[in-house]
């Protein structure tokens, strides 16, 4: 605390929890990605409103940059400090303030875990329905600056279709509420939807209003294997159109094996180069025949190979299992992630651009890639190979990300589909937005945080 800066900020805020240890330091500094090193100024937990708008104010006036933080779980290097900036961590503002039940909605502080809101929603019988596997760490305040999606897309839609209203600090420390729960609002531009997916550069959001919803209907997994890549959108239509799908979920065979080495259980006998794992409502006995309809037919097209339904509960989960972990299964080996994604009707043709230009690019590395193809959301993980040094295999990963991103850029899609642009992507903002888009991206970040102090370095290759 010999900083004069800290000091100056202790004396305004004397309730405020302030952290300089070295191991605090490198804890809240960084996010999964672990290739920056943390080196923030200091560590602010506040625990309420006011304390985060005096926190504004005060880095404002001692020109000192913040990086917001939630539960530092992106893959894109958005809540990494490592100039000297001091983060934000909303982790102590992690209360449900409310829940109106006439209006179904849940609002919270933005520390709080999404495992968490779930829980709090189902104590009221319903439920919120944003769902991903890094839900007992995440928190909804970063899910809401990247517009998390996760594996219920198809029939939930992304976070933002579930923000009802927000309270936020903008670069200036004014505070602003948004939308304020309401379902019909024509007054003008929409704020609200601004900040959501602006990964922290137009203000902290500090109080977030959920909608809920009514809990889905009863419901069967299956995990399916398939010969081929071409089988994943052949039995993909066939599913959706035969079926309610509530998730359609996707990995390999290099995805499988670090799973099953993980400690996850072997479902199917056999090795297949592809995976599914989907979930549908099977209410009642004719969702249930349905369901066996749709498999036995994707079998006679021999577009399934195998497959196996969940019999319980538990054995629902060790399905889950084998694609959730995925993630988990491969953080030792600290891979470069792409999180891309194209429309829905792209999907065929992108899958064989991506495959072919990931072979020849990569013929050394391992890549393990799976996905939401309901969404057209495909994740990419790249491992390391033994003998090659970290710099060289960054280099060569974003020499192949350039690539992939004029790839995407041929097919309408995006660089990043849920984890947002941070440090990690970009350079290659502009595959995805135009000139002029970006143009006035800057342009309303000027307006909400004039003086540049949030998230500096974030989304932008210059400010």
């Amino acid at each position: 605390m010999s900083d004069p800066r800290l000091a100056d900020l202790s004396r305004r805020l004397p309730e405020l929890r302030l952290l300089t240890a070295p191991a605090d330091l490198e804890h809240y500094g960084r996010d999964w990605t672990r290739r920056w090193v943390p080196a923030p100024l200091a560590i602010a937990l506040p625990t309420s409103a006011d304390e985060v708008q005096a926190i504004v104010r005060w880095a404002n006036e001692q020109r000192v940059a913040i990086v917001p933080s939630g539960g530092r779980t992106g893959l894109s290097g958005g809540a990494v400090a490592a100039n000297g900036e001091l983060v934000l961590s909303l982790e102590r503002m992690n209360r449900v303030l409310d829940f109106n039940a006439v209006d179904r909605t849940l609002t919270v502080q933005p520390g709080m875990i999404l495992q968490h809101v779930h829980e709090a929603a189902r104590q009221h019988g319903l439920v919120y329905p944003v769902d991903f596997a890094a839900r007992g760490s995440c928190s909804i305040g970063g899910n809401i600056a990247t517009n998390a999606g996760g594996i219920r897309v198809i029939r939930y839609g992304n976070t933002r279709e579930w923000i009802a209203g927000l309270k936020v600090v903008t670069g200036n420390g004014e505070l602003l509420e948004l939308n304020r729960g309401l379902i019909k609002n024509s007054s003008g531009y929409d704020f609200r939807q601004l900040l959501i997916g602006s990964e922290g550069t137009l203000g902290i959001v500090v109080e977030a209003t959920l909608r809920l919803t009514d809990p889905p209907s009863p419901s069967q997994v299956m995990l399916l294997a398939l010969p081929d890549m071409d089988a994943l959108m052949q039995v993909f239509a066939l599913f959706r159109a035969r079926l309610a799908l509530q998730a359609f979920e996707f990995f390999t065979d290099h995805a499988l094996r670090h799973v099953l080495a993980h400690g996850a259980q072997r479902a199917i006998d056999g090795d297949y180069p592809y995976y599914v794992v989907t979930e549908f409502d099977a209410a009642d006995e004719r969702q249930q025949e349905a369901a066996l309809a749709a498999f036995e037919q994707g079998m006679a097209e021999g577009w399934i190979g195998d497959g196996v339904i969940a019999q319980s509960e538990a054995q629902a989960a060790a399905l889950w299992r084998l694609r959730e972990g995925i993630t988990e299964s491969l953080a030792p080996r600290r891979p470069y992630k792409n999180d891309v994604s194209v429309r829905v009707s792209a999907v065929p043709a992108f899958l064989h651009e991506m495959q072919a230009l990931l072979a020849r690019e990569y013929p050394q590395a391992e890549v393990v890639w799976f996905g939401h193809i309901g969404d057209g959301n495909l994740h990419i993980n790249v491992l390391r190979p033994d003998g090659l040094a970290e710099d060289a295999f960054i280099a060569q990963c974003e020499h192949v990300t350039k690539l992939l991103a004029a790839t995407l850029q041929h097919h309408g899609g995006s660089i990043s589909a849920e984890h947002g642009i941070g440090l990690v992507k970009r350079a290659y903002l502009e595959s995805t937005r135009s000139a002029a888009e970006i143009a006035l991206m800057h342009g309303v970040r000027k307006v909400f945080d004039p003086n540049g102090i949030l998230n500096p370095g974030k989304l932008f290759v210059a400010d």
